[in-house]
């Protein structure tokens, strides 16, 4: 597999994961007490995939 699209596969399975996240606190866990910390953490995700995926498509990485 080439160099570039390993970083397309981790953005794949970073989205992936805060998708799994979110769909989580929206079903079984949304009377969980910290939804909005898991949350979070699904919103953190998506802005690191969106970083990795900028920063592709710049040239940067």
């Amino acid at each position: 597999m080439l160099p570039g699209m390993v970083l397309w596969v981790v953005v794949v399975f970073i989205v992936l994961s805060a998708t799994l996240i979110l769909a989580l606190t929206y079903g079984p866990m949304k009377a969980a007490a910290n939804v909005r910390v898991i949350r979070s953490i699904a919103a953190v995700q998506y802005a690191a995939a969106a970083a990795l995926a900028g920063a592709r498509i710049a040239g940067i990485a």
